[in-house]
Formats: C-alpha cells, sequence, structure tokens
C-alpha cells in the first residue's frame, strides 16, 4: 500500500490550527468535529502527551495534495481501503462479478434463438 492515496496527511484546507485533527478525519472516514471532540476530551481526561503528539504530526507529516482525490465518491473508496483493504477487495470482486453476470444475460439474449430480436435486426439492414 504505497499508493499516495493510503498515507496520513494533515488537511490544512479543512483544518482550524495545523490541520492534523481533519487529516485524521480524512484517513479514517470519521467526522471532524467527532475527531476534535476526541482529541478535547481525551486531553483534558489527563493524557498530556497529546498535545506533543499533534504537535510533532503537524510538523512530521506531509500537507494534503489538492489532486489527491477526484471527488467525493473517489474519497470514500480510498477511506474504506485504509480502513479494511480485505473487505474493499470483496466489494470490487463483486462488482467485477455482476458486471460480468449482466454482460453474460446480454451475450445470451443476444446470441440465443430470439426471433423478436432477429427480426429486429433484419429490419434495421
Amino acid at each position: 500500500m504505497n499508493s499516495p492515496r493510503t498515507r496520513f496527511y494533515r488537511d490544512k484546507v479543512n483544518g482550524k490550527f495545523m490541520g492534523v485533527c481533519a487529516g485524521i478525519a480524512d484517513y479514517t472516514g470519521v467526522d471532524v468535529l467527532w475527531v476534535r471532540l476526541g482529541f478535547l476530551v481525551l486531553t483534558l481526561c489527563g493524557l498530556g502527551f497529546l498535545p506533543l503528539v499533534y504537535f510533532a504530526l503537524g510538523f512530521l507529516s506531509a500537507k494534503k495534495p489538492s489532486y489527491l482525490y477526484g471527488d467525493r465518491e473517489e474519497q470514500k473508496f480510498w477511506q474504506g481501503v485504509r480502513q479494511s483493504p480485505a473487505r474493499t477487495a470483496r466489494e470490487v470482486r463483486a462488482s467485477f462479478r455482476d458486471i460480468d453476470r449482466r454482460l453474460a444475460e446480454v451475450e445470451n439474449f443476444y446470441v440465443s434463438d430470439n426471433r423478436r430480436l432477429s427480426s429486429e435486426i433484419e429490419k434495421l439492414r
């Protein structure tokens, strides 16, 4: 998984401070509000090292490229790949099986002894 779409980036466009929470939200597919609230609650509950982790991620991670996703559907697909690659592969295989099944039905309809279809084709000639 060396694709640039599977890496973590900080999202400066949707971010408030350094874009780390927005980057985590983009990477996981969770709403950014919940990531920010979770960060705030965990920091207030005694995990004082979280601001250090936040600043480290803010300085060390790359900024999200603007060309990363073509549209919202592509973004959802890559978030699914990051969350569960095996499930995404199963979904893609299922889609290809469905396309193959529909093509087989079309082929069967076209090559079968279908008199109505044959007469329509002959009318077009």
